[in-house]
């Protein structure tokens, strides 16, 4: 890379626009127009090279300078913005309701939502926020915030750590304010500064030449925005790592014990009983919203439950030995928490079929004696029974939540018994051909219509069942963190900010100057104090008077 040296003797990397040592300008501000008006100096970064603007050679020169950009870092903040709002149209997958016609999402989205739906699923938006483009995208704005902050923070830091109060002249009489003062004496010079000290100014001196300046750490700010924003990034990429985020839902029948999803068999959930209460119909502060949903309206829902560790049986592939650790309720917004899971009361199902039972008789029978009974149970039929009078039952088809799909054929919306139906081959004693017999609830269908035996249902179980959600989620913290630094960063760059100062002796008077990050009215307020009773001039803002 080219150097360029300052008529100072310090030589400046190429791209640098004033000199880091004396701040004369040396590159396209040297300009001056034809109404000898000054061009104000261009003071971002103090004029400093920045990376991008001085090596575009290799493909990782090119790379960088696209991602420096921060029209890149707005557009594909924009385009990430579209796709979010895109995927909040229709519920992501994993938010498909229990109790949905088919949990698959090629055909509940285009059941439910119609041809948009269709096109939602085709276009992959079901599953946005898990999805490889959708990390791309979150991966390349944070690239960008990462070259972005350095490309630009590391000109900063070297323009403000090298600054001198020594300036070259030009410098001084093209910042925005400025004044050029005559016939000042040492005396006004040192109230000046101690005013500015005042102010809590820092001053330093060099051969009579004066920067005051104060709230340095302000022009950090914006940079420490983008480390929280890096952070949050991070945070929402690491949701998708199964150590440090888990979201899964799992039905727990009452009486049932089961292991904890994503606990790898370290917790069992025993549910006791789940209840539901309703408000009352004539309670007065809910009678007229009861009314109008008519219908009952639950006021709370939650499940008793039992957490167990499982510790390893001292016989080898026995049952693990469970010790009960908790009992409690989980109830809608007041979940279980413990070991670092959370587990969330979000859904109920009431009156499930437990087991059913069945008779059999003859089919000419009147009075319907039974030769024979048998009892399924729904949630793990076994798919043969010997009886004690010789029947065998085959249980050739079985449909959990029975229905009849648009071809008029049997199948089952849910694997779940709420409606079950079954096909049975029922074999009488010493027969090796079966009788074929459809039933379910409110159906008993000879296939045949010549069946000598036929069964019937002669009684059932029934039970509640608990929908809860299993979570473990370490990101939070880092999400926490995040933000609190976003926020540091914003109240850094807008409750203060930099300002410098500068006394530049000439001859017998000195120019005065001053620059600020923003607050120009601020700024000018401080000068007006600090050379109060001097013959020191105000400053002019040369950047109205041009206009």
């Amino acid at each position: 890379m080219n150097k360029i040296k300052c008529e100072c003797g310090h030589v400046n990397p190429e791209g640098t626009v004033l000199c880091e040592a004396c701040g004369k300008p040396i590159e396209g501000n040297q300009h001056i127009d034809g109404n000898d008006k000054k061009k104000l100096l261009n003071m971002r970064y103090d004029g400093s090279a920045r990376r991008s603007q001085t090596y575009n050679k290799s493909i990782i020169d090119k790379i960088w300078s696209f991602f420096s950009s921060v029209k890149v870092g707005v557009w594909l903040i924009v385009v990430t913005l579209i796709a979010s709002a895109v995927g909040s149209i229709f519920p992501q997958e994993m938010y498909i309701p229990a109790d949905a016609a088919s949990r698959d999402p090629a055909i509940f989205y285009e059941d439910r939502y119609g041809i948009f739906g269709l096109i939602f699923y085709q276009l992959g938006f079901h599953n946005l926020y898990s999805s490889w483009w959708y990390m791309i995208l979150i991966a390349l704005i944070g690239i960008s915030l990462v070259i972005c902050s350095i490309d630009r923070v590391v000109p900063l830091y070297k323009a403000l750590k090298l600054q001198k109060a020594k300036r070259h002249e030009t410098f001084i009489n093209r910042q925005r304010l400025y004044s050029e003062s005559e016939s000042v004496s040492k005396e006004e010079i040192q109230q000046v500064k101690e005013k500015l000290k005042k102010q809590r100014y820092k001053i330093r001196d060099e051969d009579g030449h004066i920067l005051a300046e104060k709230g340095r750490f302000s022009r950090w700010g914006p940079y420490v925005n983008h480390i929280g924003l890096i952070v949050i990034l991070l945070a929402a990429m690491l949701r998708f790592t199964p150590l440090l985020y888990m979201d899964e839902y799992v039905w727990v029948r009452e009486g049932q014990q089961l292991v904890i999803p994503g606990t790898d068999g370290e917790y069992y959930i025993e549910n006791k009983r789940f209840l539901l209460e309703t408000h009352d119909e004539n309670d007065e502060r809910f009678k007229d919203s009861l009314a109008k949903q008519g219908e009952m309206v639950p006021s709370n829902y939650q499940t008793d439950v039992i957490i167990y560790k499982a510790h390893e049986s001292e016989v080898a592939g026995a049952e693990p030995e469970l010790e009960k650790i908790i009992e409690s309720d989980i109830r809608m917004n007041k979940p279980l928490k413990f070991d670092g899971y959370t587990l969330y009361q979000a859904g109920y199902q009431l009156n499930e079929f437990t087991n059913m039972s069945f008779k059999i008789h003859e089919t000419n029978d009147s009075e319907e004696e039974a030769l024979d009974s048998f009892t399924i149970n729904l949630t793990s039929p076994e798919s043969d029974y010997e009886l004690d009078n010789g029947f065998r039952v085959v249980v050739d088809q079985y449909y959990p939540d029975y229905y009849l799909d648009d071809n008029g054929e049997p199948a089952s919306e849910t694997n779940y018994p709420r409606n079950p139906a079954f096909v049975l081959l029922i074999y009488p004693p010493g027969e090796v051909t079966p009788e074929v017999s459809f039933i379910g609830i409110g159906r008993n269908i000879d296939a045949t219509g010549e069946n000598q035996y036929k069964a019937g249902i002669e009684d059932f179980e029934m039970h509640n069942v608990s929908g809860l959600t299993v979570r473990v989620d370490y990101t939070l913290p880092l999400f926490i963190i995040g933000a609190a630094i976003f926020m540091i960063g914003v109240s850094q760059g807008m409750y203060w900010q930099h300002r410098r100062i500068w006394i530049h002796p000439k001859q017998k008077g000195v120019l005065l100057a001053a620059h600020t990050n923003k607050n120009w009215f601020g700024v000018k307020s401080e000068i007006e104090k600090a050379i109060a009773g001097t013959t020191i001039k105000m400053v002019e803002d040369q950047q109205e008077l041009d206009e």
